[in-house]
């Protein structure tokens, strides 16, 4: 698929702090909040996304609560702890600050002679 990017190592679980700061979801309502917000370049795996969510809620960045999905199931619904919203900014600020390294790095010109 020409128009996705490739996640790199270490990102997902950044992705999903973020999907799940924009306001409660269930796992899918996940995949679907992060394809939208990446305008589909970025398409996260079921098999993937789940061990993420456990482990999230896990490490107490997530807190799950059962309750109804849109289509009228029973779904695990997401949201961020206070330790979630501290990991968020962390993580964030450290990617800022990687990216605008990237940026100069490949920014930078032949010197003229």
């Amino acid at each position: 698929m020409a128009g996705e990017a490739q996640i790199l190592p270490g990102t997902l679980d950044l992705l999903i702090l973020k999907a799940v700061s924009l306001g409660p979801l269930h796992g899918y309502g996940v995949l679907l909040r992060i394809g939208q917000i990446s305008g589909q370049t970025l398409l996260i795996e079921q098999g993937a996304l789940y061990p993420a969510l456990f482990r999230l809620v896990r490490q107490g960045l997530l807190r799950a609560t059962w309750g109804t999905s849109e289509n009228n199931r029973r779904a695990k619904f997401y949201e961020l702890t206070a330790s979630g919203r501290k990991r968020l900014r962390e993580e964030t600020d450290g990617w800022n600050r990687l990216a605008a390294a990237m940026g100069s790095v490949l920014a930078a010109q032949p010197e003229k002679s």
